[in-house]
């Protein structure tokens, strides 16, 4: 709960950022074509502000309810029109400069995420290497032979540079290839190639995380059962447990990792366990009851030891990654492009039933992504917003009414009339579109309710 006023305030950052430069996209255009604006909301509902500027003085408003926002323009379809203004009016512009004002949004937004990402494939940041870890048996990561600490150089051919650089290629590879080719590197410097399947991920339908489907971990270091460090007040000084003691055995499973310790321990939340150690040449047992923590919506049992310190620990697993300044444009490009068109392909998925619905987020969901990429790092929080603006983009061009897209489908349909569109069907059109809107977010609201319940 401590953490809800940095989600709030980094959601709320974030989406007003997105709004105001979608909309000032509409403004700019609409203001360049020799429109009148009247107001430039933030926001829907009553307004908490307005400030009336320029020459027009244009309302500019901040209102009640912040997830969205307008520009309205003079038009003789909303009310009466000065006979002076009638040039300017929305409704009197020719069909292209209609359409450039709808398209204009949507492509604030697109400019957004390749300004983002430019900035920051050049500045840099410091990302995890795609160094994977031992999968879980029988899982499609076992079957291709992976092991701990072999790090991803390229998927089929396409050069990987971070885990979530690794990540994301791997989910766009996964729409029209089955079996993928991973060329990995060991920590002997051999290079080898693992064809991993898909088919576990498509049959999941990408519900959920994909990496889990696949069996895909992030590289642990192979610690051996050695305590390194006994936090005082603890369960283990407690129980008399000292730096040095080897611990061969948890209750009646034998250990040879301290990753075992840590899962046995993490299950045994309040509960007695005994320890088999050794220290120096005497065999001992220790009876303790781990304490419970809560640790991400879960509860795992502590006992406050840390492990030994070993070479392993010490591997180097991140690295700033960035690129010179036009070949950070030119992959901002690339992006902002690829994320746009693996939206759409995933949308259409959705729609024929081979993508689960469940992977519609609303708010909620935003909001705890925006805030934990914004406890990760600037760099992490910013990339976010770049994919948010990536989604309202192509979210605002689809055909349906009330969005962006839909207005320029109104303006593809008159163009084929030859003439204005009947007000009964733009009126029906706009009821449809809202509907279509408000089951959308209903149902994205029940996933992220969902989600909450289920952890």
């Amino acid at each position: 709960m401590s953490d809800a006023p940095l989600y709030l305030a980094a959601f709320f950052a974030m989406l007003g950022v997105l709004v105001v430069v979608h909309e000032f996209g509409h403004f700019l255009v609409a203001r360049w074509c020799g429109v009148k604006v009247l107001r430039f909301a933030v926001g829907f509902g009553k307004p908490l502000w307005i400030g009336r500027f320029g020459r027009d003085r244009t309302e500019w408003a901040i209102c009640a309810v912040p997830l969205g926002g307008y520009v309205k323009m003079l038009d003789e379809r909303e009310g009466a029109v000065a006979p002076e203004d009638l040039p300017r009016a929305y409704n009197r512009l020719s069909v292209g400069r209609r359409s450039l004002i709808v398209l204009a949004g949507p492509f604030a937004n697109f400019l957004l995420a390749i300004a983002i990402y430019w900035g920051v494939f050049w500045i840099g940041s410091l990302e995890l290497l795609p160094v994977l870890g031992d999968p879980p048996a029988d899982s499609p990561a076992a079957h291709a032979g992976i092991h701990n600490g072999e790090q991803v150089r390229a998927v089929e051919g396409e050069p990987v540079t971070s885990w979530q650089d690794f990540r994301w290629v791997l989910v766009q590879k996964s729409v029209d290839h089955d079996v993928v080719n991973l060329e990995v590197i060991n920590e002997r410097q051999e290079i080898a190639f693992r064809r991993l399947s898909l088919a576990s991920l498509r049959e999941g339908g990408w519900d959920g995380e994909a990496f889990d489907y696949l069996g895909l971990n992030f590289f642990r270091p192979r610690l051996p059962p050695v305590i390194g460090k006994v936090v005082a007040g603890s369960v283990a000084e407690q129980a008399g447990l000292q730096p040095g003691d080897e611990i061969e055995a948890v209750g009646t499973t034998p250990v040879q990792s301290w990753y075992q310790i840590q899962q046995l321990v993490g299950a045994s939340a309040g509960k007695l366990l005994t320890l088999h150690l050794r220290r120096g040449e005497d065999a001992l047992s220790v009876e303790l009851r781990p304490q419970a923590v809560a640790q991400n919506g879960q509860t795992v049992g502590r006992i406050g030891v840390a492990a030994a310190d070993s070479a392993d620990t010490r591997r180097e697993l991140r690295a700033t990654v960035h690129y010179d300044f036009w070949v950070a444009g030119a992959r901002a490009c690339r992006e902002t492009w690829d994320k746009s068109v693996f939206s759409l392909v995933m949308l259409g998925k959705m729609l024929k039933g081979e993508v689960s619905w469940r992977n519609l987020s609303g708010p909620v969901t935003l909001a705890d992504y925006a805030g934990q990429t914004a406890k990760m790092g600037l760099d992490y929080y910013l990339k976010f917003t770049a994919l948010v603006s990536v989604s309202l983009g192509v979210l605002n061009l689809l055909p349906v009414p009330v969005l962006d897209g839909g207005h320029l489908l109104y303006h593809i349909l008159e163009v084929i009339k030859r003439g204005p569109l009947p007000e009964r069907f733009m009126e029906l059109g706009q009821q449809v579109g809202l509907a279509i809107l408000l089951a959308l977010m209903a149902f994205a609201f029940f996933n992220d309710i969902n989600r909450l319940l289920s952890g």
